[in-house]
């Protein structure tokens, strides 16, 4: 998966997906090994983890649905999160590193409600007045592009969890191996296709990791219902 290069650059990373449709292909194939659940369902994190989350669910004709999460970002370098939120507003913060940059609570408390406000605008315009699926007693595979610290994971398993769901799966195509690791302590079960050492970065895996749009969110949802009501009219 990567190879030494000493004369130019001490690592050369070679992708392993083309893009997010072609890893949530492999996870699906991976995923369906595992889960055999009549119930289950299918979330992705919005807004990468959606098009690995539609496959997934085409892999095991369920339905599909979203959790939103949001990092929250240091101010300045919005890039290194602190911690997540996610749209029932559990939050999971990283409080060694919190301390480390003397963030006050206040800070983060504005934040927070920053990303809240980015939150609901964002559930607003996906479900387009659609309640969320109901996840209580289901099997719940939860979804996203990769996972790097599992900040957003976290906070969104933790919401899931809330919901009374029989079990949660966190699947992914591409991981740190010590995140994966933890994870297995969060969650019920946990499906990491890939952990290539050393990690560095999710998109360095993918040849395309270009930005999911909103547009491609809300196409991606009615295209899973459709299938699902297609497949229902079958069994009629």
């Amino acid at each position: 998966m990567q190879e030494v290069n000493s004369r130019s650059c001490p690592l050369r990373i070679t992708p392993i997906f083309r893009d997010r449709i072609h890893a949530g292909r492999a996870l699906g194939e991976r995923v369906i090994q595992s889960v055999h659940d009549s119930d289950v369902l299918v979330v992705g994190l919005p807004r990468g983890g959606v098009p690995v989350a539609f496959e997934v669910a085409r892999a095991l004709a369920a339905e599909l649905d979203v959790l939103l999460v949001r990092k929250l970002g240091l101010p300045g370098d919005e890039e290194v999160a602190f911690g997540a939120i996610a749209s029932e507003g559990d939050r999971v913060l990283n409080e060694s590193l919190i301390a480390e940059l003397q963030l006050s609570p206040k800070v983060i408390d504005q934040i927070a409600a920053r990303e809240k406000r980015e939150l609901k605008r964002c559930e607003e315009l996906y479900r387009e007045g659609r309640v969320p699926i109901p996840v209580r007693d289901r099997a719940v595979v939860l979804v996203d592009d990769g996972l790097a610290t599992g900040a957003s994971m976290k906070a969104a398993a933790q919401a899931l969890r809330l919901q009374r769901p029989k079990r949660i799966v966190v699947a992914v195509p591409v991981a740190a191996e010590q995140t994966c690791h933890k994870f297995r302590m969060d969650v019920d079960e946990i499906v990491c296709v890939y952990t290539p050492k050393p990690f560095l970065a999710v998109g360095i895996w993918y040849e395309d990791f270009s930005q999911t749009t909103d547009q491609e969110v809300q196409q991606l949802l009615k295209e899973a219902a459709r299938l699902v009501a297609t497949q229902h009219d079958r069994v009629k």
